[in-house]
């Protein structure tokens, strides 16, 4: 039996709506980004698409401001460079402390449990950071083979002080796993100068590039733990020590790569370098500055202190009485701008702003603060 023809009235040509996108991810991709993607396909071991994986591994290095040569970015969303930091780290037995300020803490928190890790957790409330005394002291209470953070924590707008938090990791012996999925591209993110172990992000957020190729890097101490494993990576998929033989010299098969998504992911890294990253971290900073200026004129209070504000993503405090979901409704149907509510804790007291790379802009500040100032009067 053959199924019946559908009737093609059903399902009409795609005619997406223009969306304002300032919410957590994904944020809007530069015109260029969109036009590469649009290149003719090649093989994934065809030689103009490796020169073009060479590239792009060069310029990712500058973005992590890392000199690692394990760097490349993994064929899946932000999630995925997340499970692969942890599937890579996390041996059945091992000892794991999991710093939790938020949602995403989290969800490293039960992959890290799913890999067999033996996890503990610290945990300050969401939109709060942690010092690096309180990281020492869960430490010296109970010593941990590898400890993750999150740098950006998306569901709370709060940006995390790392340096020092790595420094003590060290001190007794730990890998520490840092998660910037909503910071690299947008505020400072110093691999190398912080000494991170393993850092890894996403392409849709700061990035402005479509989800599908999500940024990771391992140095040294990483790297020698990667090869001493005692048992191969759990994650087939994901496993760096199969992934560094595609993208390494070796060139050997591993998975068909998402071709044109690493022409976009290529071209975003190519703006990042255009605009040089001094540069792009001072535009973040200064339409951030010029939201948490307009909202305070409309006597909005954010949720984060100003010493730990992240500039690409802001969390508003609802005012008592305001049907939230109500205002992003409208913000979507009337001016088609897009802004999240509150994940988790924060769920219905919140809403999310984000300005990620092409969304960063003035214009889109101007018109949110317009739109909020027309909807809540």
């Amino acid at each position: 039996m053959v199924f019946p023809q559908p009737d093609m009235t059903a399902f009409p040509e795609l005619a997406m709506p223009p969306r304002v996108l300032l919410g957590p991810g994904p944020s809007m991709v530069d015109p260029r980004v969109l036009r590469a993607m649009a290149t003719p396909l090649v093989g994934h071991l065809d030689p103009a698409f490796i020169q073009l994986m060479d590239r792009t591994k060069e310029l990712l290095r500058y973005t992590f401001q890392t000199a690692n040569d394990l760097t490349l970015p993994i064929s899946g969303t932000g999630t995925a460079a997340m499970e692969a930091a942890v599937a890579n780290m996390v041996e059945p037995g091992d000892s794991v402390l999991v710093c939790i300020n938020g949602y995403f803490g989290m969800r490293l928190a039960e992959m890290a449990q799913r890999y067999g890790g033996d996890v503990e957790t610290i945990r300050v409330p969401w939109g709060d950071v942690f010092d690096a005394a309180a990281v020492k002291a869960a430490l010296d209470q109970r010593p941990a083979q590898v400890v993750m953070i999150v740098h950006g924590e998306t569901s709370s707008g709060a940006a995390q002080p790392i340096a020092e938090i790595a420094q003590v990791v060290h001190e007794q012996g730990g890998v520490l796993i840092v998660d910037t999925v909503a910071s690299l591209a947008g505020v400072p993110v110093l691999v190398d100068a912080w000494d991170i172990d393993v850092c890894y992000s996403g392409a849709q957020k700061c990035l402005s590039c479509p989800p599908g190729a999500s940024p990771i890097t391992l140095g040294a101490r990483a790297v020698e733990k990667l090869e001493k494993r005692a048992t191969p990576v759990a994650n087939w998929y994901l496993d760096l020590t199969l992934l560094r033989t595609y993208w390494g010299t070796a060139r050997a098969y591993h998975h068909t790569a998402p071709i044109s998504t690493n022409y976009a992911f290529y071209e975003a890294l190519r703006l990042v370098a255009e605009e040089g990253l001094e540069a792009r971290w001072a535009r973040h900073r200064r339409t951030a500055e010029s939201l948490w200026s307009g909202l305070a004129d409309l006597d909005l209070t954010l949720h984060v202190a100003p010493d730990y504000r992240l500039a690409s993503l802001t969390t508003v405090r609802i005012p008592a009485g305001l049907d939230e979901a109500a205002i992003r409704t409208r913000l979507l149907a009337d001016y088609n701008v897009e802004i999240a509510g509150g994940l988790g804790e924060l769920k219905g007291q919140v809403w999310r702003v984000g300005l990620m790379g092409y969304s960063a802009r003035q214009e889109n500040v101007t018109l949110l603060l317009g739109a909020l100032r027309n909807l809540i009067r």
